[in-house]
């Protein structure tokens, strides 16, 4: 009876071991690049613009072994959005971009590959910078979208994995303030997709 208990005991022990050890959470840090597309208007503005590169910053916790809700906040160094109007005026403006952002992350187990989907609700910052390359009155602008994405983890050891991932936000295109601007009208009335190629490392506790 007694060796019942003991063995009894030390299952117990390990079991509850075994979940203190399970990862619930991970932090990653990753480098992005913010690929903004060519917008065409009816309103007769044209919008170019050039890649920019940066950082971004998540947290995830896991509600199921293969669900979790995530946290992210990103930044670029810069980019120029230069909008066209009329074929006539041309308007860059030099920005930075803050990406606050949530989202539910489904994911998939092959062995060390983890497949994995998210999307949810994001809100991006558009900050100009006042320079040469910006040579109008704008201002910072707020843009509330949708962020989604897919990628794979590859695990490197129990605690570190390496993610790729394609995401991208869907917003409108900012205006930067010029919207009522009777002679630098930024206004596209147009939504855009900009992809957001991603590649980081995770950390799980």
């Amino acid at each position: 009876m007694k060796k019942i208990v003991l063995v009894l005991f030390l299952l117990a022990g390990f079991a509850a071991a075994g979940r203190a050890q399970e990862s619930r959470q991970d932090v990653s840090i990753s480098g992005i690049g913010l690929i903004p597309p060519f917008v065409a208007s009816s309103t007769d503005v044209q919008v170019h613009s050039t890649t920019a590169y940066g950082v971004l910053a998540s947290y995830r916790f896991m509600l199921t072994p293969n669900s979790a809700i995530e946290a992210n906040y990103g930044v670029t160094y810069q980019n120029q959005y230069t909008y066209l109007i009329s074929n006539k005026l041309r308007v860059p403006i030099q920005t930075r971009t803050m990406e606050i952002s949530g989202a539910f992350v489904r994911s998939f187990t092959f062995k060390k590959f983890n497949p994995f989907l998210e999307a949810g609700p994001t809100a991006l910052i558009f900050i100009p910078i006042r320079n040469l390359g910006t040579d109008v009155d704008a201002k910072q602008q707020t843009g509330i979208g949708v962020l989604y994405g897919g990628g794979v983890a590859y695990e490197i050891s129990p605690s570190f994995d390496i993610r790729a991932e394609y995401r991208a936000y869907v917003t409108k295109v900012p205006t930067f303030g010029l919207g009522g601007n009777a002679t630098e009208n930024t206004t596209t009335n147009k939504w855009f997709n900009i992809y957001v190629p991603t590649i980081g490392v995770a950390y799980h506790f």
